[in-house]
Parts: structure tokens; sequence; C-alpha cells
């Protein structure tokens, strides 16, 4: 068995990698935007390594990975899944793993707290490859924080070139929300349809038009950048009409700071029922979690809209408006309405369980029309095909 060093050219989607006592932390955000931040809950997302994978050809039968993963325990709510790692040869799924061990963190609600328990590293064995050159791609879990420790295989490691990179920042639901692997979330699902190498902005609870994220999206290099709004900004609560419309502007301009003619697609929210005309915040519904069931539910007035309150219905209408207005003079910018990757026929045939989040199915759903309407329409008229 051979050691590698987990570099860079080996890792796919991170930012920055952070050496810590242990090992090597994913960052999806770099340096400087994770000083400005100040929310526990954001820091903990851009930790969890949505889209980041390992990434090589070699004629290897045994892939091994020392990893100590954090575990997040929410006190009174069912227990969440331990994150899977998806093993991919030449675009095929052929094994997942999960780490079962590792640190935890418990976190309270109310009041709240959080408190981390030391764990111990834990090993990971890919065996039985076939003995051949082929194309090997390790994701990580995507919504479970990890460091890596080491990196071993029986024969050597070769890093690969990037493909055209596709750049992506959204919500929990771009993170990955319900899907149950990594290769299963959307976007991930549409790279690989489009054929793109994904970096994965998507931060649950945190599609916020935060001025640090649109100046790291500025500062990444991306042949195809999109961004998929609103959720956040409805169920945090966060602003009225009045402030989203200049946000938004805002965060546009910083991003064609760095990519002024780069396919820009802005995606309004898909279908949520408890929030189309229904103003945030959101909350857990307490007395299905008594019941031992997550579900969620809008603790807004729909009489507020009247006064500004955001709803999803209302950030459609604005967004639609100011991408019509920017494309003016800007051609390579355009906007996707979320209800064409999931409406409301499909959410009488696929519900959200949780009344907020998709599952696996329609993650699958999403990402399989997004990468026809934007990869095979929009990403080709540009040329980019």
């Amino acid at each position: 068995m051979k050691t590698f060093a987990i570099t860079a050219d080996l890792l796919f989607g991170a930012q920055e990698l952070e050496r810590t006592e242990t090992g090597l932390q994913p960052h999806r955000l770099p340096a400087g935007a994770r000083k400005q931040n100040e929310d526990a809950g954001f820091s903990m997302a851009e930790r969890q390594p949505s889209g980041v994978r390992l990434k090589f050809r070699t004629t290897a039968s045994l892939v091994e990975m020392d990893v100590l993963p954090t575990k997040r325990v929410y006190t009174g709510m069912p227990a969440r899944p331990d994150g899977v790692f998806d093993l991919r040869i030449d675009g095929e799924l052929v094994q997942q793993k999960t780490a079962l061990g590792g640190r935890i963190m418990r976190i309270g609600m109310a009041p709240p707290s959080m408190v981390l328990e030391p764990g111990e590293v834990q090993l990971l064995r890919f065996e039985n490859l076939p003995v051949r050159e082929k194309l090997v791609e390790i994701w990580l879990p995507h919504d479970e924080m990890l460091e890596l420790v080491a990196l071993r295989a029986d024969a050597d490691l070769v890093p690969v070139a990037p493909q055209k990179i596709w750049l992506h920042h959204g919500s929990s639901i771009s993170q990955g929300s319900n899907a149950t692997s990594p290769t299963g979330i959307w976007p991930a699902v549409a790279a690989t349809l489009g054929d793109v190498d994904l970096v994965n902005m998507g931060f649950g609870g945190n599609a916020l038009l935060d001025p640090f994220t649109a100046r790291a999206m500025r500062d990444t290099p991306a042949d195809l950048i999109s961004l998929k709004m609103g959720i956040n900004l409805v169920n945090v609560d966060l602003m009225r009409m009045r402030a989203f419309g200049p946000a938004l502007h805002g965060f546009l301009d910083t991003i064609r700071e760095g990519h002024p003619e780069t396919p820009l697609v802005v995606v309004s929210p898909i279908y949520c029922p408890i929030h189309e005309t229904t103003p945030g915040p959101c909350q857990f519904d307490f007395a299905a979690l008594a019941e031992g069931r997550l579900l969620f539910r809008a603790e807004g007035n729909a009489e507020e809209a009247a006064r500004g309150k955001l709803t999803l219905v209302a950030i459609r209408q604005k967004m639609q408006e100011i991408i019509a207005q920017r494309a003016a003079s800007d051609p390579n910018i355009h906007y996707l309405d979320g209800l064409e990757l999931y409406g409301p026929a499909d959410n009488a045939q696929l519900p959200l369980p949780d009344a907020l989040h998709p599952d696996g199915a329609v993650h699958a759903l999403i990402g399989q029309r997004f990468a026809g309407k934007v990869f095979g329409d929009i990403f080709s008229a540009n040329g980019m095909s």
C-alpha cells in the first residue's frame, strides 16, 4: 500500500483545505468569507463537503481512507442518518460506505447550545475494484462534517484535469437536504448528465444574498454559474421586498465583476406549499416532533405580504422582472422558473416529506430537468456544449 498526500489536484469542489491537528478540513467557503460570517449554522454548512470528491485515475484494486466525521445530534429530534461516501468508477456508482464513529456535536434548540464530544478516526476500505485503468471518484458526505486524515491505495493515483466548471449557489435543497447519498443530490445528478465539474456552494439555511458569498463566487473560476434563490429569504424572514431587489442586483453585480460574460442562470424557488403565499418565519412543527416526525410550518400571516413580507410567489415575480431588466444589457444572463423543475403537479405526486425539503426521488427529478433546460439549452446556446 502507498500513502498519498491529499492535495488540491486530487480534491474537487472545495475552496480550501485547512490543516488541523487531526488532518485536513475541506471548506466550501474561502478563509476571507469565513472571517465575515457570524452564523454558527452557516459555519457548519460550509464544512459539510457537499459536492466535494476525490478524483483520480488508477489501476488500484483497493483504496483506503482515514477520516474523522462529526455527527450532529439535535435534542428532541429524530436521529440523523450517517453520512455516505459514494465511490464511482467511470461515472458509475459501484460502492457506498459510512463512517459509523467519530465526533458527536450535540445541539440544543431551546435554549441554544452546542457541545462537541471527541471521537476516533475511522477507516474506510473500498475493495475489489477492477484491476484496470479507470477514473475513480469518491464523493464525500453532503451533510456531515469531516476531516480527511490519510489516503492509501495499492497502485498510483494520477490527478486528472478538471472539465468545464459549473459553480452553483443555493439553499439546503442545493446542498442536498433529504437526499440519501452525495451523488443523489440534484446538483450532482445534473453535473453528471451535463458532463461538468461541480463546485457546490449550496449552504443549508444560508442562501441569503450575503456579500461575502458573492465575492467568493466572483473569485472562483467557472464556465457556467447558477443561483437558486428564494426559499431561505422567506423561511428565515430576513428582509422585505424593499431590500430584496437591490440585494439581488448587488449580488449579481459582484459576480459579474469576476465573470462579466460567463453564462449565468438565476433560478427561482421550486414549489413549496407552506410558503407560496404565506411569509416566514419557518418553524418546526413541535406537535409532529412529539410524535417522532420532522415537519415544518410557516409562522407568518398571508396578509403581511401586502406590507412587503416575502413569499415565494412574490419572489418569483420580482426575480423574473430583475433578470429581464438585466438581460437587456447582459445577453448571458438567464432566468429559470423553479416551478419548471418542481411544480404543483409534481408536489401532488411526490410531496415534500417534511413540507420543505425534497427527498431522493425529487432530487433526481430536479437534476434531470435542470440538466435538460440548462446544459441542454442555455449552456449549448452559449457555445459551451
